[in-house]
């Protein structure tokens, strides 16, 4: 049974193989292939048998038969048994000899099967093809490419067939006279010759190991000798190629003494070639593989026409070649191949051949010589080795040679000499030499003999290649370290070499580190035997010089610096360790600018001042004589150029190295200098100039007090500390002129300023290293940092130019910890200042040195952490934390964005600290935290982007704290508080939802972490944060704020008054179209939770409510369950009391006033605006009958009642513009709820009728209330009469008011419902008699009066729409449905869903786009109720309104999905695919067949019952007959899917 679904799918697949449609043809053979990938033999048989029965089948059908065959045999020919195989090798025997004539693609189709077939069962196809070979007779043409494709596809299967094949066709290699034939001969003699020869050379694995080449000689001789006397003789250059490309295995099978005898013609035959023919490869590929023959056997006649093959060859080489001819490409390859071939066997002939042609003057001539120079040096390497000294000595004339096509060629020789040992004889030195020089070019200057081939492209020129290769060579042939390294170090000097400087330095560098690895032996530089190298302070010199101008040669000024740094061992050991800091910090300013933005003077005596001060500094550390180093230090002092800022920053860097050693030394000649007549003098000079005097006079000051500072940061510490007031500071202060701190100082030069703070730091920091400075008492502590301050508040706040505050601030950092201690104001007073100076510093125009102003203000933001953190050292509690951030609120919530970006970087950075440092000795609350992320978290949403991250790392802080003081290790990671983490990306996206989506996650996470005690707190901040200056961050915390009350408000039902009271306050102060949306979410929230709290707190809202009272009730209608909760609660108070209050009357005979009691009145005024809401409907549906007569009895029991006497003033002086301006009066106040009930219900027409006859009105006034009531029950039984019935079970629990006002109204109504015919539709006729009957006797007249009237009013006494519209109508009313079905019809409506499922997928290619659309919207509608997570989210991802949809990948994905989940449903849903098979719609057709592949193809096996496959391969077979190509093809694409099933 299985096999004949496979024939049906493979007979119905071949009736289509005809179809006109290329792309048709094309999909049925791939559905063909995946039949036989699944179930080879049957497919395959069922071809065969095709191709049998239909013998008039025109070839390109035929073919693309054998072609999907073909493609099946190649993977699955093992799973064939024999008797299918000889069928299928008769068939394509059959059909490759049909046509005498060669019909290319059907032939080769034909070969490709029996190709395939013959990697399995060889024996069978060689007998089949065998055969076809008839002694005397020319073989099929397509028979000999077959043969010749069968000896490469398995030449061990093939050869031991050779000798019969070639007996075969020797015979009649004579009678081929057509060059078509004579072609297919040549093509079948070359590939039996390659198998035979893969088989001799791979005796191991063939199955006969005795084969020997004897076996083919004889045979492949008779073939040569027809082809090389007769055949090579042709016109017809093809055939010529043809020969030419079978002559070369030939060769290699000829028996050796006839090959020998033949080369003296074989050789000239194949040489002429090259004249006749313009594409040359396979005379030369034929010529390399005979070449290669004839060394094999020992050929003596190679040395006779060495000459005349050289020759051939080299002109070969010599020919230029464009990069765009691949076989002209090939043809040198392979002629230098030839050229190995010669050099192994006579390689002195041939350097004698070649080496004299270096020195002509052609071009070409030398440069196709230096290739295959090149070439063999490579390739010949052992022929060559003692041919190195020859080889050299004739590069002479080369190296001359200013040609730059030479000089590549050149370079590339000298390559090949590097690797393998050349440039270690002698002259290998000026080989290397030849490189520099080349590198040394000028990049677009070189040397070039104009001409129109003279264009190179830049990556290909001379300097280019040489660079490369002068690096490869030095980084990767190991055997020339020892030749470069030292030798490259002396064209370092020359001039001339000045422009190979970068990539000579990279190389050097390179050397220095492999040495450096290998040893300090190999490393130093033994200058004594190497004579011709620079002096190393000449190296120093120079690559100092040339670092001046870094950018110049390709960036050398970098590079000259690394290899200067790598270097010092051989320059001076003691240089190390500062050149190991320096040089990186040149070289990192360098970093930071580029060629047109580098400050050259600046650079210069940063490279130049800077660096040799430090090295003369470390010198005279090292010495060992007082007298000298005092000696040279006078000397500096005295020739310095004090004008200079970088040379007083050298000098003092050189005193302070120098100090490190000679700390008495350095102190008494500062001293000394400051007494000395030099110092004087020069002083006293200065003065005659009044106008520069004073400056020039600080700048000297300025570098004394360098020094100091240099001197204490660089000195031993423990030595520093006795001399730090009575040496350093005092001498420090008196060059500053003054003489104790608390005096104010005023300098003009901000120069000096600067160098005393920068000095001071540098002290207090020697202070604090030292590690006696816990003991050690320092006297002007206080005073030093009150000057600080000083300076840090006489810094503007318009610009930062100097490091002033920095250095202050850090000198602040330093002496925190040092006594005597401060006390808290004036460390108070420190923070203080220091946060207002940075943090209100203006933000920085973008100008040209912003970088340096930006590092500047890092570095000061820095100091002022550092600041603050030393300060929350001393005070490790949640007190100091809370104390420091105090300090940082104000700008916190500043309205400036760069100071609150500012101070939550600082706030994130303590926090952090805190953290890292916390030590909990006992779980103890921290009892701050509510306020503190009440404070952080809104600012996650913050303008700025940096601010927002800050914000989130605050957070993040403050909730590790919280754990760490309940008792979890530092190292704890929590999962909740770690995906704060990941929600960073989130609070940088410039999407407002996104971001505030974040903002919501993050409240999630608090709420989960947030200790109950917490809570109340965290809310009260965040609701601080409402009035924020920031819109973004009060949103936020509006989102914060619901979230937590979601989370977690059913832990506040204590604090709801308090909660609502202030949220109502803050709608009083604060303004923003967010806050009221976000304040009736809150109320909301809260009264899910605690509705009869929420609702009392409500009601205790003063009257008349004002507009956000109002919007606060409005929000408790959002939702229906809580809309009848609060409804329900609203009207139980407002039953609670008593309707009103009798005072007695102040004059005697009046009526006692009726005043309204409060609540009720209240809860009146609450429920107006609960039904102001249009959500608030299905509540009031729910609550109908209670909301109807409740109000009415209400409306009857005010009537004439007053307000109380403060209402009634309010009412005289006019509501406040806050206030709600509806009525408060209040009857009027009750008509106008009870309208709003009949609008929400939908009883409009009701209330429309009221408001025509006036009713409303009548109903508000003792006269007229009753004839009010009768108008309402008119209406009512007009357009509501359905209500009616609960109305008047509602009703009847209220007959026996106490109010008599209240009987009225009822009566009134019932009464008036007997005069409408809707008593008796109703079958309420009997209830309302009974009703009536009960107040027949009621003590008030008017009650008994209307119960007459309703006894004499009972006496007395209703074209079709266009099809596509209808369509898409009925199917987004079936996306609808998803929104009531719930309960017990939710199975009802998955069986229906599941039912419309293929429908709604295939009419997704409806023509008609709004019903497609249409579709689209009920499978996003129905996706949820599927109760498949993956479904329902492929629908969302790709059936999107307005989104393209990729149709054939989600029917993919949907496919998959449904098979999971739904497996039984294959069956049915494939009988709709076949129901739409017949659909008039092409789209539509076109996508049943796809969708019925997806399905089957993610169908499994055991599904197989719930298929008819009849049925659907009788659909198809329909299809495929389709005058639509894309049905057709979809059609044979599922034929191709259904084997999975068959």
């Amino acid at each position: 049974m299985t096999e004949s679904y496979m024939k049906k799918l493979s007979s119905t697949l071949l009736d289509a193989i005809t179809d006109k449609d290329p792309l048709v043809q094309e999909q049925v053979c791939s559905a063909l292939c995946s039949l036989g990938e699944v179930r080879p033999v049957e497919m395959l048989r069922t071809c065969e048998e095709y191709l049998r029965q239909h013998d008039k089948l025109a070839h390109p059908y035929r073919a693309a038969v054998l072609r999907a065959m073909e493609r099946v045999l190649s993977s699955r020919a093992s799973e064939l048994d024999k008797d299918t195989a000889s069928t299928i090798i008769l068939l394509a025997s059959s059909e490759m000899t049909r046509m005498k004539d060669l019909v290319g693609d059907w032939q080769q189709a034909v070969s490709g099967v029996l190709v395939a077939l013959g990697r399995q069962f060889i024996s069978k196809v060689m007998e089949e093809l065998l055969h076809r070979l008839q002694p005397g007779a020319l073989p099929h043409c397509a028979v000999l490419h077959t043969l010749a494709s069968l000896s490469v596809a398995n030449a061990f299967g093939v050869v031991p067939f050779l000798p019969s094949i070639l007996s075969s066709l020797l015979p009649v290699l004579g009678m081929a006279k057509q060059d078509t034939v004579r072609m297919a001969f040549c093509s079948a003699l070359q590939r039996f010759s390659e198998g035979a020869l893969e088989y001799l050379a791979n005796l191991d694995r063939a199955p006969d190991p005795t084969v020997r080449k004897d076996a083919f000689t004889t045979d492949i001789f008779s073939a040569y000798d027809v082809l090389f006397h007769h055949w090579l003789q042709s016109r017809e250059a093809k055939l010529r190629l043809a020969v030419v490309e079978a002559l070369g295995p030939m060769s290699h099978l000829l028996p050796s003494e006839r090959l020998e005898e033949q080369l003296p013609k074989l050789l000239p035959g194949i040489l002429a070639l090259y004249k006749k023919h313009s594409e040359t490869f396979y005379v030369s590929k034929s010529l390399g593989q005979i070449l290669e023959a004839a060394v094999s056997v020992g050929s003596r006649t190679l040395d006779t026409q060495l000459d005349a093959l050289l020759a051939a060859l080299h002109s070969q080489i010599c020919v230029p070649v464009e990069s765009s001819s691949p076989l002209a490409m090939s043809n040198q390859k392979e002629a230098l191949r030839c050229f190995t071939v010669l050099a192994c066997n006579s390689p002195d002939r041939l350097l004698a051949f070649l080496l004299p042609r270096l020195d002509t003057n052609n071009e070409r001539t030398r440069v196709g010589t230096l290739q295959v120079v090149r070439h063999v040096i490579n390739s010949a390497a052992a022929q060559m080795e003692d041919k190195k000294p020859f080889i050299l000595s004739s590069m002479r004339l080369p190296l001359l040679d200013t040609n730059s096509k030479v000089k590549r060629a050149v370079v590339q020789v000298i390559s090949a000499m590097a690797h393998h040992g050349y440039l270690e004889q002698p002259g290998g030195e000026a080989m290397i030499e030849y490189i520099v020089q080349q590198c040394a070019l000028p990049p677009e200057q070189e040397p070039e003999k104009p001409g129109p081939s003279s264009k190179d492209s830049k990556a290909d020129s001379v300097r280019a290649i040489s660079v490369r290769t002068l690096y490869l060579v030095s980084t990767t042939v190991d055997r020339m370290n020892h030749v470069l390294w030292p030798y490259l170090l002396q064209f370092l000097i020359p001039v001339r070499f000045t422009g190979a400087l970068t990539p000579l330095c990279r190389s050097l560098m390179h050397l220095a580190q492999k040495r450096q690895e290998a040893g300090a032996d190999t490393f130093l530089i033994q200058y004594d035997t190497h004579a011709s190298l620079p002096s190393p302070y000449a190296v120093t010199a120079r690559l100092l010089v040339v670092s001046s101008s870094p950018y110049l040669g390709d960036g050398r000024g970098v590079v000259a610096l690394r290899l200067l740094s790598v270097l010092h061992p051989n320059i001076h050991p003691l240089l190390g360790q500062h050149w190991e800091t320096t040089v990186p910090l040149l070289l990192g300013y360098l970093d930071e600018h580029m060629e047109e933005t580098l400050p050259q003077e600046e650079w210069e005596e940063r490279l130049l001042m800077n660096f040799l001060y430090k090295c003369i500094g470390t010198t005279l550390g090292a010495a060992s004589s007082k007298e000298v180093v005092r000696k040279h230090l006078q000397e500096l002092l005295e020739t310095a150029r004090y004008q200079e800022e970088a040379e007083r920053e050298g000098l003092a860097c050189c005193f302070g190295i120098c100090a490190i050693s000679h700390l008495e030394d350095t102190l008494a000649q500062l001293e000394d200098f400051v007494r000395s007549e030099v110092f004087r003098k020069s002083i006293g000079i200065l003065n005659i100039f009044k106008d520069r005097s004073e400056n020039e006079v600080e700048k000297v000051k300025s570098a004394l007090i360098l020094c100091y500072g240099h001197v204490a940061a660089r000195a031993p510490c423990e030595l520093v500390l006795a001399k730090v007031e009575s040496d350093i500071l005092r001498n420090v202060f008196q060059h500053f002129n003054t003489k104790v701190l608390g005096v104010k100082i005023e300098t003009k030069d901000p120069a000096l300023k600067l160098c005393l703070v920068q000095s001071v730091c540098m002290i207090s920091h020697a202070i604090c290293s030292s590690t006696q400075a816990g003991s050690f008492h320092f006297s002007r502590k206080a005073e030093l940092v009150a000057q600080m301050m000083e300076f840090i508040r006489a810094e503007p706040l318009d610009s930062l130019r100097t490091p002033i505050r920095k250095k202050a601030m850090l000198t602040c950092t330093y002496l925190v910890s040092v006594e005597p201690a401060l006390d808290k104001q004036a460390w108070a007073d420190v923070i203080r200042g220091c946060l207002h100076s940075v943090m209100a510093l203006l933000p920085e125009p973008k100008g040209e040195d912003g970088g340096c102003q930006e590092s500047l203000y890092l570095d000061t933001l820095h100091a002022l952490e550092d600041l603050l953190t030393s300060l929350l050292q001393q005070n490790m509690t949640p007190q100091g934390l809370q104390m420091m951030i105090e300090h940082l609120s104000p700008w916190i919530k500043s309205p400036r964005g760069h100071e609150r970006a500012r101070a939550l970087g600082v706030s994130a950075h303590l926090l952090r600290y805190f953290l890292e440092h916390l030590r909990v000795s006992a779980l103890v609350p921290f009892h701050n935290l509510g306020l503190l992320v009440g404070l952080f978290s809104p600012r996650c949403a913050d303008l700025w982007p940096a601010t927002r991250q800050e914000a989130m790392d605050c957070v993040h802080s403050l909730l590790y704290l919280q754990l760490g003081y309940e008792g979890f290790s530092q190292d704890y990671r929590d999962d909740v508080v770690e995906r704060l983490l990941s929600l960073k990306d989130g609070l940088v996206h410039p999407d407002p939802a996104i971001l505030f989506h974040t903002c919501h996650s993050v409240g999630q996470i608090i709420a989960r972490r947030l200790p109950p005690d917490q809570l109340i707190s965290l809310l009260l901040t965040m609701f601080e944060g409402l009035g924020d200056h920031d819109q973004n961050c009060s949103r936020a915390a509006t989102v914060m704020i619901n979230c937590l009350l979601q989370e977690r408000g059913g832990a506040l039902q204590e604090k709801v008054p308090e909660i609502v009271s202030v949220l109502r306050s803050k709608l009083q102060e604060v303004q923003g179209e967010h806050i009221l949306p976000a304040a009736q979410h809150s109320i909301y929230l809260l009264a899910t939770q605690h509705c009869a709290a929420v609702v009392s707190s409500l009601l205790g809202s003063p009257l008349p409510l004002d507009s956000h009272t109002c919007m606060l009730w409005r929000a408790l209608a959002a939702e229906p369950h809580l809309a009848t909760q609060v409804l329900g609660l609203l009207l139980e108070m407002m039953n609670r009391d008593v309707p009103f209050k009798e005072s007695r009357a102040f004059l005697l005979g009046r009526t006692p006033d009726r005043v309204a009691t409060l609540l009720p009145l209240s809860a009146s005024c609450a429920l107006f605006e609960v039904m102001s809401t249009p959500a608030v409907g299905p509540a009031v549906l729910e609550l109908y009958p209670q909301l109807f007569v409740a109000l009415l009895l209400r409306v009857s029991c005010t009537v004439g009642v007053q307000l109380p006497r403060n209402l009634q003033a309010l009412e005289r002086r006019g509501a406040s513009p806050a206030l709600a301006t509806r009525n408060l009066e209040p009857c009027s106040s009750a008509v106008d709820t009870l309208r709003a009930v009949l609008l929400r219900s939908g009883s409009e027409d009701v209330a429309q009728r009221m408001d025509q006859e006036g009713g409303w009105e009548l109903l508000r006034t003792s006269a007229g209330h009753e004839e009010g009531a009768t108008r309402l029950a008119r209406a009512m039984a007009e357009h509501a009469g359905p209500r009616l019935p609960l109305v008047l079970k509602a009703l009847a629990c209220t007959q026996s008011s106490v109010y008599e006002v209240q009987r009225v109204t009822t009566t009134a109504f019932l009464a008036e419902l007997l005069n409408s015919n809707v008593a008796n539709d109703l079958m309420l006729l009997d209830s309302l008699l009974e009703s009536l009957a009960a107040r027949q006797k009621d003590t008030c007249a008017s009650v008994r009066r209307l119960v007459l009237r309703g006894l004499a009013n009972l006496a007395s006494g209703s074209p079709d729409k266009e099809k596509t519209e209808f369509r898409t109508a009925s199917i987004r009313l079936f996306g609808h449905l998803n929104k009531v079905c719930h309960g017990d019809c939710e199975d009802i409506f998955l069986d229906q869903v599941m039912g419309g499922m293929a429908p709604l997928l295939l009419h997704l290619q409806d023509p008609q786009t709004t019903v497609a659309s249409a579709c689209r919207f009920a499978l996003l509608m129905c996706g949820p109720n599927l109760a498949c997570e993956e479904l329902s989210a492929a629908f969302q991802k790709h059936l999107q309104e307005g989104r393209a949809l990729h149709f054939g990948e989600f029917l993919n994905t949907t496919c998959k999905h449904l098979m999971q989940h739904f497996p039984d449903l294959l069956g049915r849903l494939l009988s709709t695919c076949l129901f739409y098979c017949k659909s008039s719609w092409e789209g539509v057709r076109a996508a049943a067949p796809l969708l019925t592949g997806f399905l089957v193809l993610h169908a499994e096996p055991r599904q197989q019952p719930q298929v008819d496959l009849d049925q659907l391969i009788s659909a198809f077979q329909i299809l495929l007959k389709d005058p639509a190509p894309e049905v057709r093809t979809r059609a044979a694409e599922a034929l191709g899917r259904l084997v999975k099933l068959a």
